[in-house]
């Protein structure tokens, strides 16, 4: 799971092409508003409700692939209903936010391992491998989001773990399901997938005292070719971001590797959204950005955090909806995501989510 920065809450305004939804001015300079600042703790996997209405201005729809969604046909996502809260066994061990309504936020210092830890880790980050790899399988036309979190929390539990997620700042759910011009932190409901919908689905497990934090897109039935293009190329990026890590190396590669591949190919990459450490906490220093930045820090041996990259075809610009963590592209264009937990290691990097 993501994160993003924080700002104070402004008057509403509706937006007609989501259902009920919206985003908010901000009096605060949008230098201030997204700005990512590792040394700072307002990073979590929750994103204000707050938007400046300036953003269509400083956004240059000519450098996009505009084009290729206007005469895409997917409908627009509407909130659907929700199903009660999924219980979780007594004996399965919770983190310690959990039935607490307020995002812990980002904790400062990077996460590493000794021996012990780094075998944790990697416990985790199987595990989270292996249930979004049976998510997608569940992926397929009539078949509704609710039902892949159910799926979803039946496997983590069964496995002896918790799905983070759920609990978390009051996320509903044990999983993320984002369907296509979700960008993240869809909450799954019982909205049915549609023949050519793209999905994201954000895995993360709470295993022994550490949390592995994987999710891919994956393609419901048959699939337009330029959707099918933004999911390769989310795809192809995050590990072209993957092959640079290693002891030393400086975090603001990965922004530049990312922002340089989808540049060539006419995508946007969403700025609000970050990688974090990762491991005994959920969300911790470094903060990952996917774009171009100049922020310092290098990284470290035995260290853990995700890259997650998120690709758009059109504007670049978030819309929360009044579920305060349903995130939507302001123009509806299709949004496309892929996560790993990595571990850096002398010899390079280990991705840890991986079957």
């Amino acid at each position: 799971m993501v994160g993003a920065a924080a700002a104070t809450l402004r008057p509403r305004l509706l937006s007609p092409f989501v259902g009920n939804c919206s985003y908010h001015q901000s009096k605060q300079p949008l230098h201030h508003l997204f700005r990512h600042n590792p040394g700072h703790k307002h990073i979590s996997m929750r994103l204000s409700r707050t938007f400046t209405g300036i953003t269509n201005l400083l956004f240059n729809r000519s450098n996009r692939n505009t084009d290729e969604f206007q005469d895409m046909t997917q409908k627009r996502l509407k909130p659907g209903k929700l199903s009660p809260k999924r219980l979780v066994p007594d004996h399965i061990r919770k983190p310690p936010y959990v039935d607490s309504m307020k995002p812990p936020g980002i904790s400062s210092g990077p996460q590493i391992h000794d021996e012990k830890g780094i075998e944790c880790m990697r416990a985790a980050g199987n595990l989270a491998a292996r249930v979004l790899q049976y998510a997608g399988t569940l992926v397929k036309p009539g078949i509704t989001t609710d039902a892949i979190d159910e799926e979803v929390h039946k496997m983590i539990i069964d496995n002896g773990a918790y799905p983070s997620p759920l609990g978390y700042g009051g996320f509903p759910k044990s999983v993320c399901t984002s369907v296509n011009e979700c960008i993240c932190h869809g909450i799954p409901d019982s909205r049915e997938l549609e023949d050519g919908d793209i999905i994201n689905i954000d895995v993360t497990v709470y295993l022994n005292g550490y949390h592995g934090d994987t999710s891919a897109t994956f393609f419901c039935g048959d699939v337009d070719e330029k959707a099918k293009n933004l999911v390769q190329v989310t795809k192809q990026s995050l590990y072209k971001a993957i092959s640079v890590c290693a002891p030393g190396v400086e975090f603001n590669k990965i922004g530049k590797i990312i922002n340089d591949y989808a540049n060539e190919h006419r995508y946007g990459v969403v700025e609000q959204f970050v990688g974090h450490g990762v491991g005994r906490v959920f969300h911790s220093d470094p903060v990952i950005l996917h774009y171009r930045n100049n922020e310092r820090g290098r990284m470290l041996l035995n260290q853990t955090f995700t890259i997650e990259p998120m690709l758009t075809m059109g504007s670049i610009h978030p819309i929360m909806w009044d579920d305060n963590w349903t995130v939507v592209t302001e123009d509806g264009s299709l949004s496309a995501q892929f996560e790993h937990t990595l571990l850096i290691t002398e010899n390079g990097v280990e991705i840890l989510t991986q079957c």
